[in-house]
Parts: C-alpha cells; structure tokens; sequence
C-alpha cells in the first residue's frame, strides 16, 4: 500500500517553474519518493495523488470531480441492446463472471446478492481521488477525469479518459495512444487502446487490443480479444474474439475464439419491437466475408455463417458445421468444418497466442477442443440426423431441420463426421486419464461454456443455489469457487467420458484391456482425421493459393 504525502514548497516551486499549475497545490498528494523533474506543463484540478518514477508532459488537465465511480460498479446491457442491465462492470470481472450475470440475469435474489457483493468490493476498493501509480508516463493528453492508473501504464496522445480504472502493472502494462477516448471503461492488465479507438461503458480485458478506430458502447472484451477498424454494441466477446476489418459490426451477439470475416454484420431489430434480439456464436464459430446474420439465432461450436441468414436458426446442436443462406433458404453442412486446415489451425494457434502473463490470468480459458460440450453436442446432432433418416428415408433429396436445409449426401456424411469427433474425443481421453472408476458423478450430465470456462450444469446451478441461500457472501468467495471447478475440469471430462465410453461402446465397465484394446482402434479414427486435414490442405495447394513450402510446412505440423 503506497503512503502519499503533500508537496513540500521546493516541489511546489519546481512544479510551476516547469509550467504545471493547480487550483490547490494543497490537495495534490506524492508518494514518499518522489519527484517533480519529470512533469512539465500539467494542469491539476482538486485532488490528485502521484506515484513515483512518474513522467508527465503537456496534459490538459488531470483532475477529480464530485460523484467519481472511477467506471467500478457501473451496470451495463449486453445481448439485449434495449435491456435493463444485466452486467455489473468492476475492476476484478472475469469473462466466466459476466457470463454468470447474463445467465442468471432474470433471477432477482441471485442478481440483488451479487450486486450487493460487487458494490462491497467496489467500495473496499475504490480510491479517494484520481490517482497516478508508479512509473506511469502521460503527455500529449488532453483530459484525464476520475481515473486509476496503474503502475507503468502509458498514455500517449490520448484525448479523454474520464470514470476509468486502468489495471496495469509491472508485468503487464497498458498502453492507450493516440486520440483514444474511454468514458466510463475498466481496462485490464496488459491491454492496448492505440489510433482512435473510442469506447463508452466498456470493460476491455487482459491483453486485449482495441484500436485502429474502432467504436464499442455497452460492450465486454475478454482474453486476447482483438478489435480493430469496426463498431461493437451490446456485445459480450469472450476470450480470442477477433474482428480486423472496417464495415464489421457486433451487435448483441456473444462470442468467444471467433473470428469476424470482412464486413461482417448482426441484426437485432428483428421487427418493429427495438433493439431486443440477440444471439450466440458458441467457441470457435466464424463468419465469413460479408456474413449478415439477423438475431436471434444459435450458432454451434466450430461452425461457419456465409451469406445473409435471415431465417433465425438455431443450430447449436450441430457443431463443426457451415450454415449457408442463398436467398431466403438456409443450408445446412454438419460437421463439414471438422476436417478442414482452418479449425487445425485454430484449435493449435489459440494456447500459443494467450498473452497474459501467467501470473495474472483471471479470466479461465480452457483450450480442450474435444470437451464434453462439444463431444456431447455432436452425440446429439449424430442422433438428431440418424432420426431425420429413419423418419424421413435414406433417399430424399433433402432434408429440413430447424428451419434449414441439409442435402441428402450432406446428412449422411454429417454422421460419419460426427463419429469421427465422438471417437476422436474418446481417444484423447483415454490417453488423458487411467481407465479408473470416475471419483464421483459430478460432469456426466450437460454441459455449458462459460465464456472460456467448461463446466457441468449442475455445478453452475449449485453456485447459484449457494449465492440465493447465502453461503456464499462474498465475490471473492464465488470467484474461487468458480476457480475450483475450472481446477477439476479434468476429473468432470473423465466422468463424462467414462460414462459416453460405456455407452458407445455397450459395456458395463472398462478394465484395462478394454481400454488398450480400444485405443488401438480409436487411433485409426484419429489417422482418418488427420489424412482429411491434410487432403484440405493440398487441394488449396491446387488452387494455386500456396506454394510448396508452405504446404509441406503445413503437413509435418500434422504428422
């Protein structure tokens, strides 16, 4: 805890001589160490405390007005643009926190406990003033109202930053640059805000980067997400959100490891009833060049939008899958993304691009692609296609589903992908885990993404049962219960594994000679994948699209 103290005389004096003015220099409060050398031509307005090791040059004014929130404990909406708030933004959220508040944001005694929980924490926490940590360097800025800056963040040419808590630190520092304005924002630790950026009632998470002139209002960012060039409104992006392109707009839509093609858009006034709609892209879903998707609508995991789908599905039960509009019908291709070089590469790129030092990652991201929600979605959309062709016949042209059209050959080869992810998933687990009686049945029924971290329904709804009977008190209290079940998610996807495993393969139990004997025939399924990938890759090659090098690159990562 830094001890601040007033200024002494000869501080004072050096202060003006540097061109620095204040409408009380009595109010301006220092660390114990330090020093006016590095600050020229500031304007101070009310109270303001400075760290040491401190540069300031050429900023507007700095100061701290009545009413200051500092942006901790603000109540935004998110989804549902029109909505009556559903997220609390403060300075410890986490993505499985907001996703938590969404969740439940209809149920009123859990809400009200949260809400008094976070307004404690917030109060604890809150600082008297604005306040400049250690080694922060500022020029070039034009205002700075009710802030926290942390330690050795770097604001360069910003134009205003007003209600913000900045969470940097020594080994994760901020940087917000040139013409960026943040009004009512919490930016988390080691995150970038650079070229005119401007955000309003945001929280931008660890190592994020929003920039380039990008717009967002009412919107969370989490985790390595990337923003540059578009707009954002009531969005909810979880971790390795991604959208580059000018013309892209995310609106009332959540998403996590997604990435935007070029003018991508959203609808959410699906009628004449306002900006209600919203929908979901679950992980590693994408939208391709020009994607107009009209909200609501459900989207599952690793699962590619192409076209204006006005036709509201919900295929959330069909992960790895490309859904197609041409003209008022939408198609739909099931499990045709599991083969392909592009979810390859996601899957494999996502653990090497976390850029948050390890020290201070508090939004829980797990990487596992072949989870139990996606394994369990693909049991459901293997029987969901096996009924539609016994109930429909094996030699229709087509089929309908929910709205959507799949092709004759596309439903039959969707069950074969399906197979190949369930086995696929069972191998690794095997691989993962001793073929061992699970330590109890906690993670055999279904499960939910939340927002990076997977985990058993059942234990989220437990959570929630000890937030309304007060068993639990505080935030910090739900945030490590929260952490507990993310450090178990090895043992929940065992005993979800182990239960699918006695159910494919119609045993009773598993020794472990059923486990050996099983691994060996699993392994081919995971050399069928792996063949598949690398015939995607060389029919690009044929394209002409890459050279030699670049595909035999390709393939020694997959053999």
């Amino acid at each position: 805890m830094t001890t601040y103290r007033g200024l002494t005389e000869k501080e004072k004096s050096i202060l003006e001589s540097q061109h620095c003015h204040s409408s009380d220099w009595c109010q301006i409060e220092v660390a114990e160490n330090f020093t006016p050398y590095d600050i020229h031509n500031v304007t101070f307005d009310g109270p303001v405390r400075i760290g040491s090791m401190c540069r300031m040059r050429n900023v507007g004014i700095i100061r701290t007005t009545d009413d200051a929130t500092f942006g901790d404990g603000i109540t935004i909406s998110v989804l549902n643009e029109g909505g009556d708030g559903n997220v609390i933004i403060y300075h410890g959220l986490t993505a499985q926190m907001a996703a938590f508040m969404v969740r439940h944001s209809h149920d009123h005694t859990l809400w009200e406990a949260l809400r008094a929980m976070i307004r404690r924490e917030v109060d604890r926490l809150k600082p008297i003033c604005t306040t400049i940590c250690d080694n922060v360097t500022i020029y070039d800025t034009r205002e700075i109202t009710n802030a926290m800056i942390g330690d050795s963040t770097e604001i360069a040419g910003a134009s205003r930053l007003a209600e913000c808590t900045l969470n940097g630190g020594s080994d994760a520092s901020i940087l917000v640059s040139d013409g960026v304005i943040c009004d009512n924002c919490i930016i988390g630790a080691g995150a970038s805000l650079t070229d005119y950026a401007k955000l309003y009632d945001c929280y931008v998470g660890e190592a994020c980067h929003i920039g380039r002139g990008f717009t967002a209002e009412n919107s969370l960012f989490f985790a390595n997400s990337h923003m540059d060039n578009g707009e954002a409104c009531a969005a909810l992006c979880g971790p390795f959100s991604v959208s580059h392109h000018k013309s892209s707009l995310l609106i009332g839509g959540e998403y996590s490891f997604y990435n935007a093609g070029s003018g991508t858009n959203f609808s959410n006034h699906a009628y004449k009833m306002g900006p209600i709609h919203w929908g979901v892209l679950m992980r590693g879903s994408k939208t391709a060049s020009g994607a107009h998707t009209l909200w609501p609508a459900r989207i599952g995991p690793f699962s590619m939008v192409m076209g204006k789908v006005a036709s509201h599905p919900d295929a959330s039960q069909m992960p790895f899958s490309y859904i197609i509009a041409q003209g008022e019908t939408t198609w739909l291709v099931p499990g045709r993304n599991l083969t392909t070089v592009g979810t390859y590469r996601d899957i494999n790129k996502w653990p090497k691009r976390d850029r948050r030092p390890r020290g201070r990652r508090t939004s829980l991201v797990e990487y596992d692609w072949l989870n139990p929600m996606t394994i369990g979605l693909c049991v459901e959309g293997r029987n969901i296609l096996e009924r539609i062709r016994r109930e429909m016949g094996d030699n229709a042209a087509s089929y309908n589903w929910n709205g959507m059209y799949i092709k004759n050959s596309s439903l039959h080869k969707g069950i074969r992908l399906y197979n190949m992810a369930i086995r696929l998933g069972m191998l690794k687990a095997l691989e993962e885990h001793e073929p061992t009686l699970p330590m109890s049945a906690s993670g055999t029924g279904t499960w939910t993404d939340m927002l990076g971290m997977l985990v058993p329904e059942t234990e989220i709804n437990s959570l929630a049962e000890d937030i309304r009977s007060g068993i639990l008190t505080e935030i910090a209290d739900v945030e490590a219960t929260m952490h507990d079940m993310f450090q178990t998610y090895s043992e929940y996807k065992w005993a979800w594994f182990y239960s699918l495993i006695l159910k494919e393969c119609n045993i009773d139990s598993l020794t472990h000679d059923d486990a050996v004997a099983l691994k060996a025939q699993l392994t081919r399924t995971r050399e069928e994948w792996t063949a598949a990938i690398k015939y995607d890759a060389e029919k690009e090659y044929a394209m002409g699209d890459v050279d030699e090098d670049t595909l035999n690159d390709f393939v020694r990562t997959i053999e």
